[in-house]
C-alpha cells in the first residue's frame, strides 16, 4: 500500500494501481493549497462521516473520476441522489472487490452534512489487501470497540486522529494503538484549524515513550506500508 497524505484526514491509498481516497477535505485546506484536487486519482472513495472536513471534495473528484463511493446507507444515498454511484454498508460490513476489502467499523462521533442532512453513524474502515491491513479510524474517541479489530486481522498501520478537541488527542491515541495491538500510527486531524493545533514534536516523543511510532507525513508525501 503507497499512502500519500492529502492534508487534515485525507488520504490516498494505492494499491496494486487501484486508487482508493478518503475524506477528501483538500480545497478548503489552505495548508494543502499547493495540491491540485483536478489531478487526485481516485477509483474508490471512501467516506467515514458526512462532516464537510471529511467530505467537501467528494462531488468534484467523483464526477470527474467516475469513481464508487463507499460508506453508510445514508452517506450513499445522499450522493445517489446526485447520480453519484456508490456501494452502501454499516457497521460490521464489508465491501470487496478484486483489489481490497474495506470493513466498516465502529466510532464514537457525529455525522451531518453541512446542509443540515443526516449522514449516518459515522465509522472507520479496515482496509485489507493481500497480507496488509490499514485500520482508518475516522474522527472517533478512544472506544474499547476498538480492541475487536485485531481479532479477526492483525494491522500494517493504523490512522488516528491526534489533534484533540473534536477527536482523541495524542495520549487516546496511544491507547487506542495499544487497543488494536499497532505500533505504527500515522497522524491526522491536527493543525488544521485552531482548536485541534499541537505540539507535533511533543507528540512524537509522547509515542516514542511508549515504544510506537508516530509517523507525521508532510501534505503530498508518501509511504509504503
Amino acid at each position: 500500500m503507497k499512502i500519500t497524505f492529502y492534508g487534515h484526514a485525507c488520504f490516498g491509498v494505492e494499491i496494486n494501481g487501484t486508487h482508493v481516497l478518503i475524506d477528501p477535505f483538500i480545497t478548503g485546506n489552505p495548508l494543502a493549497s499547493h495540491i491540485n484536487v483536478d489531478e487526485v486519482k481516485a477509483d474508490y472513495i471512501l467516506l467515514t462521516h458526512a462532516h464537510q472536513d471529511h467530505v467537501l471534495d467528494v462531488e468534484r473528484i467523483a464526477e470527474r473520476t467516475g469513481a464508487t463511493i463507499v460508506s453508510n446507507y445514508e452517506i450513499v444515498m445522499y450522493y445517489g441522489a446526485k447520480d453519484l454511484k456508490g456501494h452502501p454498508v454499516n457497521h460490521g460490513g464489508t465491501y470487496t472487490n478484486d483489489t481490497f476489502s474495506a470493513k466498516y467499523v465502529n466510532a464514537i462521533h457525529t455525522s451531518s452534512f453541512a446542509d443540515g442532512s443526516y449522514g449516518g453513524q459515522p465509522g472507520g474502515f479496515v482496509i485489507t489487501a493481500g497480507e496488509k491491513s490499514l485500520y482508518v479510524s475516522g474522527d472517533t474517541a478512544v472506544t474499547m470497540d476498538m480492541q475487536l479489530i485485531p481479532m479477526a486481522t492483525n494491522l500494517t498501520a493504523s490512522i488516528f486522529p491526534i489533534g484533540d478537541n473534536f477527536t482523541m488527542g495524542v495520549d487516546d491515541a496511544i491507547i487506542a494503538s495499544d487497543l488494536v495491538i499497532c505500533n505504527k500510527v500515522i497522524g491526522c486531524h491536527f493543525n488544521t484549524f485552531p482548536p485541534i493545533t499541537i505540539d507535533v514534536d511533543d507528540a512524537k516523543e509522547k509515542f516514542t515513550q511508549a515504544k510506537k511510532e508516530l509517523v507525521i507525513l508532510e501534505i503530498g508525501e508518501t509511504i509504503t506500508i
